[in-house]
């Protein structure tokens, strides 16, 4: 008997996310110089970040 398609394959991990988490764009933010730790103190509304390789 075989799985269905519907339950995803193995490599579902291996896939490249088109949107990042929280703290992945404010770790953009911070290599980009446009975040500093103690004067950003937004839970919402970060700036949009291009995603770096």
């Amino acid at each position: 008997m075989s799985r269905h398609a519907s339950y995803g394959s193995s490599s579902k991990g291996a896939k490249k996310r088109n949107v990042l988490k929280r703290y992945e764009r404010i770790d953009v933010l911070k290599k980009l110089g446009r975040w500093k730790d103690g004067d950003n103190t937004r839970v919402t509304n970060l700036p949009k970040t291009p995603i770096l390789p």
